[in-house]
């Protein structure tokens, strides 16, 4: 689900679309940063926050991280020439070393590539990914357990301190 809103994170970035359900599905392993290759009208139309993030994933073919399945929707005042295909396929910006590392780690683990969020970094868009291995539903379950448990406690122990 992507955010309605942009919001500045404690990095110094301003988080534009996140996919939350990303975290409710797969464990996420590790996480990196990677550039995105973009048109000027995407630029512009990620600055007001037009992202989605649901279904994307990215993956890594002939040495090159390519991001598939992001909807960027277009720019309101570009047209014709200017404009750009919402769904299209945009290519990482990563070293060559991260790709490679990439690769050998999703082929030897079976992991997926799934990202997390986009936002924006001293003026370059940015994209987290997560590496990621699928859950199963009853480890959904167990994760939803534990999430609510944590905030029972929290709770409990911030009652305590207002008690005082």
């Amino acid at each position: 689900m992507a955010t309605k809103h942009r919001s500045t994170d404690t990095g110094g970035r301003t988080v534009v679309a996140s996919n939350r359900r990303a975290r409710y599905d797969y464990d996420i392993l590790d996480t990196i940063e990677a550039g995105i290759a973009l048109q000027g009208s995407e630029v512009k139309s990620l600055r007001s926050a037009k992202a989605q993030l649901k279904d994307s994933y990215a993956y890594v073919t002939a040495g090159e991280a390519w991001l598939k399945g992001v909807h960027i929707a277009p720019y309101s005042h570009s047209s014709g020439f200017g404009a750009h295909e919402a769904e299209r396929e945009r290519k990482l910006l990563l070293h060559r070393s991260e790709i490679d590392d990439l690769r050998r780690r999703i082929e030897t683990d079976h992991l997926t590539l799934v990202p997390l969020s986009v936002y924006f970094v001293d003026g370059r868009a940015k994209v987290e990914l997560g590496l990621a291995r699928g859950r199963k539903r009853h480890d959904k379950r167990h994760a939803i357990a534990e999430r609510d448990m944590r905030r029972d406690v929290d709770r409990a122990v911030a009652d305590r301190r207002h008690v005082r």
